[in-house]
């Protein structure tokens, strides 16, 4: 919602006058802008000896739409760098929750992404979240969440005739996002279109040099040789990408799922 569209509301003011019975009726209706008492509707505060800046009330509103736009799963919501708590015992996790903690601090000054890789219930999607969280609250930066497999339904979606929505209005925002999350690479079975789409996708990011966050359940090694690697899931060429895009991170652990469901 704009947010000069906000300043513009206004409320009836009624000024009740008792007649001379006795009752009461309206005698005028008046409209009275809400106007900031703060910057007085122009959206930027001035403070003494420092300047200006961007006033609190359209910081506030600013940041709803920010939040509302990234697309955050509501299961992940409430996902924040000051509640990931790494297991003790799992380096690996604390060495994650490090890269993810330093990214937005320094950013816009990076330049490279993350790519967490590691078995499912560790933590990946979290402190993905939890970056776009802190730099979103921190930094009015515009963010975008998609898990891969919903994003290729969505385009699925766009070729039926009756849609009403289009390839091109799925994957623009997609394109645009200042800072972008595609959680689960390499879920999703790969065919040739799968990954006609993730080559499209990554590569597009890569062109314009967007900062790209990325989570799989795949590694680079293969662990048994019934394993698959993330590059047999996503290609020669999409893994190269990757490996200049984003630095490599692998997160070990036990499922924190099944310890809910053992001490449930």
């Amino acid at each position: 919602m704009s947010t000069d569209r906000k300043n513009s509301n206004s409320a009836p003011l009624i000024d009740q006058n008792a007649s001379t019975d006795g009752s009461l009726e309206d005698t005028a209706t008046e409209q009275v802008p809400s106007v900031c008492p703060i910057c007085f509707g122009t959206g930027m505060e001035v403070v003494p000896g420092k300047g200006a800046r961007r006033c609190v009330c359209r910081t506030k509103n600013l940041r709803a739409r920010l939040l509302a736009d990234a697309r955050i799963p509501r299961r992940y919501e409430n996902c924040s760098l000051q509640n990931y708590y790494p297991a003790d015992a799992r380096l690996t996790q604390q060495h994650a929750f490090k890269f993810a903690w330093t990214l937005a601090r320094e950013y816009p000054i990076v330049d490279r992404g993350l790519l967490f890789t590691g078995p499912v219930g560790t933590g990946k999607t979290h402190l993905c979240v939890a970056v776009l969280r802190e730099l979103i609250d921190k930094k009015m930066v515009p963010c975008l969440f998609y898990q891969f497999g919903a994003l290729l339904k969505e385009i699925q979606n766009s070729y039926n005739p009756i849609s009403q929505t289009s390839e091109f209005r799925v994957l623009q925002p997609v394109y645009d996002a200042e800072v972008l999350v595609l959680d689960e690479l390499g879920a999703s079975k790969p065919t040739d279109w799968v990954r006609d789409q993730m080559m499209q996708i990554i590569n597009t990011r890569y062109n314009d040099k967007k900062l790209t966050i990325f989570t799989t359940n795949y590694l680079d090694t293969r662990r048994t040789d019934k394993d698959e690697t993330l590059e047999d899931r996503v290609g020669t060429r999409l893994r190269s990408r990757l490996y200049e895009m984003c630095k490599t991170i692998h997160i070990d652990g036990e499922d924190y799922r099944r310890k809910l469901d053992a001490n449930a």
